[in-house]
């Protein structure tokens, strides 16, 4: 084997269709772009979404709803979340960091803690939120809730 006998395998290449190369070729003429309309024109660019006339799409499907761009997304625990937390480490302190440690909450997440559930053993939460169930559940068994 040579290189200069090298070739690509068989049926791997195709030839590009020549257009606009006189009538002999078979593809002269309107150049496979048909009769007169945009789309036979230089320049020519469809719109995002166009159909043809047509109605589009997202001018068929009726709109409504809003979302504010200033909302917070809080990534909620509850209280029988801080319990299970609490046995696991044995620790009386909870903050973001021991949270984002053992997988309840993401790194960029803003944290709420919630009333659901029962609390028994006395923690310091700091959080960026409670509700207000949350802390009194908190500030009944003895600890403190503190908000970021």
């Amino acid at each position: 084997m040579k290189l200069h006998t090298l070739k690509p395998a068989e049926g791997s290449t195709k030839t590009s269709k020549r257009i606009g190369r006189g009538q002999g070729s078979g593809r002269g003429g309107t150049s496979t772009k048909g009769h007169n309309g945009a789309q036979a024109r230089s320049g020519y660019s469809r719109k995002i979404g166009f159909e043809g006339g047509q109605m589009p799409l997202q001018r068929r499907v009726p709109k409504f709803g809003f979302r504010s761009p200033n909302r917070v997304a809080y990534k909620v625990l509850n209280l029988d979340s801080l319990e299970e937390l609490a046995a696991k480490t044995k620790s009386a302190n909870i903050d973001i960091a021991l949270l984002i440690e053992n997988g309840f909450a993401g790194k960029n997440d803003v944290v709420k803690i919630l009333g659901r559930g029962e609390l028994k053993s006395k923690v310091n939460v700091k959080v960026h939120a409670f509700s207000s169930t949350a802390t009194k559940a908190i500030e009944a068994v003895g600890g403190s809730a503190t908000t970021l």
